[in-house]
């Protein structure tokens, strides 16, 4: 066994606080990380607060990991000791069905194994994520990184974030000559202007916040409205081919699906804790628009994904926090105060907590 330390929530009400922990001695396929820094998601709190069913406690989050390869199993063949790699949000699946045969573990229809509070499919035990200096993959779980070092701890977020949204984008083919909206400037948001910018399509970004126009304008987005103007909203009217919304709280898809052309589609990636208001369904009939989800994504498009921002220098926009700092970071969360993810530098573990 390996000896891992980390940051763990012991219950639903009390902070993240250091835990010792054992990882698995390396199987043959497996291979061990040491874990330079990791990413904060909003899944993060969601579950160490107990705010999603099914927590299992001690719980240790954080699936946007990005670290060196230290050793290798026997027969782990893509990877080798002093690698840069990245985990995202799986860590197994069952490898045999139709999803993963198509790659598209994300879909497992055995359901896949997260990186955190994940049953283990060989021992049943609890996965535990990336708040830690330690972990332990199977090789078909973990990603190559082609990004300078320098710039490890902004890649971290692309392991989440930049999938979440990247996923979408090619499934429904988005490029040049499309018009995209991207509703929401967030730790998703940011990175969906960022990436249907880099893919040639005309971005328009989707706002609350008047505050929040230039920043968008500096991601890349060519045009921003605010979602509360009636009069910016109606001039965009039957005009998009592709909206990707990542707001995470029940809004007025309406306002939206609206604005799409005929046969254009509006992809949710945000999971709100209530329901969102259900849409006017005349709004999809008479244009045949498409209400869609996607999640995440496979382990070959989200390679796919980080070769395209290593092959274009697209990194996420972080702020870089010392783990004991994470409640904190929480809070600031909670309040929308990053811009525009969170980042743990793993280093910090080994200061007093």
């Amino acid at each position: 066994m390996i000896t891992a330390q980390g940051y763990a929530a012991q219950s639903s009400d009390t902070p993240l606080a250091p835990f010792t922990f054992e990882r698995r001695a390396l199987r043959p396929n497996d291979v061990r990380i040491d874990i330079l820094y990791c990413g904060v998601c909003h899944s993060d709190l969601h579950t160490a607060r107990g705010e999603w069913p099914g927590t299992l406690y001690p719980c240790v989050p954080g699936h946007e990991i990005v670290g060196r390869v230290t050793e290798t199993g026997e027969a782990v063949t893509k990877f080798k000791q002093g690698d840069i790699v990245g985990v995202g949000c799986m860590v197994d699946s069952c490898q045999h069905c139709d999803a993963c045969a198509d790659g598209l573990e994300q879909y497992c229809e055995n359901g896949f194994t997260g990186t955190y509070n994940g049953p283990d499919r060989e021992t049943g035990g609890n996965t535990y994520g990336g708040y830690s200096d330690v972990i332990v993959v199977r090789e078909e779980f973990v990603l190559k990184i082609g990004h300078a070092e320098a710039d490890l701890a902004a890649v971290a977020p692309l392991l989440c974030a930049g999938i979440t949204t990247w996923s979408p984008l090619k499934h429904w083919k988005v490029g040049k000559g499309q018009k995209v909206g991207v509703v929401g400037i967030g730790g998703l948001g940011h990175m969906g202007i960022k990436l249907a910018h880099a893919l040639g399509a005309h971005v328009v970004a989707f706002t609350t916040s008047p505050a929040k126009r230039e920043d968008a304008l500096k991601l890349g987005a060519d045009e921003v409205v605010v979602s509360r103007d009636e009069e910016e909203m109606a001039a965009h009217a039957n005009s998009f081919d592709f909206i990707l919304n990542t707001v995470a709280a029940p809004h007025d898809l309406d306002a939206f699906l609206t604005l799409l052309k005929r046969d254009g589609t509006m992809t949710l990636v945000g999971a709100p804790a209530e329901p969102h208001p259900s849409p006017t369904v005349a709004n999809l009939i008479f244009k045949r628009r498409h209400l869609a989800g996607s999640l995440i994504g496979g382990i070959e498009e989200t390679q796919e994904m980080l070769d395209f921002c290593a092959e274009h220098g697209i990194l996420a926009d972080i702020e870089t926090i010392p783990m004991q700092e994470i409640e904190t970071a929480y809070e600031r969360m909670l309040k929308s105060d990053v811009k525009y993810r969170f980042v743990i530098d793993m280093a910090s573990l080994k200061q007093p907590a």
